[in-house]
């Protein structure tokens, strides 16, 4: 439960239902409040069948402050064993309402960090299909990593090669996701609990598509077999301006303000910063941040998540408001949420900023824009790298290491106001490496359509739906016959 895994979802939904399905979306009450306008507005404009079942969150059994439905508002991050716990408490009353549920359900799609679906999955005898939120390409290098242990040989900030891929992708052990680089707050136990869960999953759905990362996708399937269906980019489901404006929590500046200053500036000159709804960096970060956006010299959006900053900051607050004096109308500062795939088709935005998460990958790679990439934690050096050297549509910051989770208030400065000044250059500047990638990132942008309107994308959600109504109908069978 947290905007990167619920959006997509949702977004799936939309499309599953275009193809008959009939979807629930089960979350919690406060998950679903956030939720309901993408849903509602999509079962009154199409007339398909997509609906919200809300299930009470056991916050204070877990030790949690009431509220705490989602990663984003934890008030610690130390707080993300309770929060898990408080998830597995799901399973029982989950079970329950999904035994009643008429008509029976034919299959759960599960986000991976509920292992526990699986169990309730085979006690209903229907398929469970896992839902992971990354990429291919990132599912190949952790197993190609983990498999070949290359990273134990390594000190953290040596240099290695991901041992084979196609394509040649360095890291160093510093940079790799948390199975390989704990932080303080140990969930050793819930990873290994999603590694026998996948295993055990009928399927898998990827929000991708086969033309961005076909080599990636054929290795996949040779791991899962012909079960993964790649069915992205998901965010194309919403194609006008109140859908964009309206994916995600309720946005905090207005739409038509946000329009109007865009419409301000000339096509492709418009820097768009953000670094996700998880950001949490620490206040002379965001500083050098800020000073390396105003150094550009260039018009920029900058959205400085309410979860932005490791703590509340008098001095940063008092510095950033300093700075919208010194840029007055070349800068925007959106404080909290921002309507993001809204911001990035519009014609001035010409360069994105961006921490790497795989949905704002695939929403900058849709709107055309090419990407500075500074990546944060997770799988999202993986994505940097794919972004700048296979796709080559972006620049990086150069980022040495991840941020280790629950521990943010440690990381100091990682990235220095030169390195976002020149990066931001290197993409934004009109000479021939920046258009060369603006041209790569357009071209993209057209196939991510194609897919999505009637090409290989639209054919595997096709596919996916016809699966499950066979193996569903084939399980029902089965036990009918061992009923009789």
């Amino acid at each position: 439960m947290a905007s990167g895994h619920q959006i997509p979802m949702v977004d799936m939904g939309k499309l599953l239902s275009q193809h008959g399905a009939t979807v629930t979306i089960v979350t919690t009450p406060l998950n679903a409040l956030r939720l309901d306008p993408m849903v509602t507005a999509h079962s009154a404009d199409s007339g398909l069948e997509i609906r919200l079942l809300p299930i009470r969150f056991p916050c204070a059994e877990a030790g949690l402050p009431e509220g705490c439905e989602n990663l984003e508002v934890l008030p610690s991050r130390n707080l993300s064993r309770n929060f898990f716990d408080a998830v597995r408490m799901l399973q029982q009353p989950l079970e329950k309402i999904l035994r009643d549920f008429q008509p029976p359900p034919t299959c759960i799609i599960s986000d991976k960090h509920l292992p526990w679906t699986v169990q309730i999955a085979s006690k209903l005898r229907i398929p469970r299909i896992l839902f992971d939120g990354m990429s291919c390409f990132s599912f190949v290098c952790s197993r190609n990593i983990m498999m070949s242990k290359v990273y134990e040989q390594q000190s953290d900030l040596e240099t290695f090669v991901v041992p084979g891929l196609p394509d040649q992708i360095e890291l160093t052990r510093a940079q790799l996701p948390s199975p390989f680089n704990h932080g303080s707050v140990n969930l050793v136990d819930l990873r290994e609990e999603i590694v026998e869960a996948e295993k055990a999953s009928y399927g898998w759905l990827i929000n991708s598509f086969e033309d961005l990362e076909k080599a990636y996708v054929q290795e996949c399937r040779k791991t899962k077999g012909d079960k993964v269906w790649c069915v992205g980019p998901v965010s194309l489901c919403n194609e006008g301006d109140s859908d964009k404006a309206h994916r995600g929590n309720k946005s905090s500046i207005n739409e038509g303000q946000c329009l109007k200053w865009l419409g301000s500036w000339p096509p492709s000159s418009v820097i768009y910063t953000c670094l996700g709804s998880l950001c949490c960096l620490t206040a002379p970060q965001l500083i050098e941040l800020g000073s390396g956006l105003e150094a550009t010299g260039r018009p920029f959006i900058w959205v400085i998540g309410k979860s932005g900053i490791t703590s509340s900051d008098d001095d940063f607050q008092k510095w950033a408001i300093e700075l919208e004096g010194r840029v007055q109308h070349r800068g925007l500062l959106i404080w909290g949420w921002a309507p993001q795939m809204l911001i990035l088709s519009h014609p001035s935005v010409g360069g994105f900023l961006t921490h790497c998460g795989w949905n704002s990958t695939l929403e900058g790679i849709c709107a055309g824009v090419p990407m500075v990439a500074w990546p944060l934690f997770s799988e999202q050096f993986y994505n940097e790298r794919f972004i700048v050297k296979v796709l080559g549509i972006g620049a990086s910051v150069g980022a040495c290491a991840a941020i280790r989770w629950g521990e943010e208030g440690k990381a100091g400065v990682l990235v220095k106001r030169e390195d976002v000044r020149k990066s931001a250059e290197e993409v934004m500047s009109g000479g021939r490496v920046s258009e060369e990638m603006r041209k790569k990132a357009m071209r993209l942008a057209e196939m991510a359509k194609r897919a999505i309107e009637g090409g290989s994308s639209y054919l595997e959600i096709k596919a996916f739906v016809e699966d499950v109504k066979q193996i569903s109908n084939k399980l029902r069978q089965e036990v009918k016959d061992l009923e009789e």
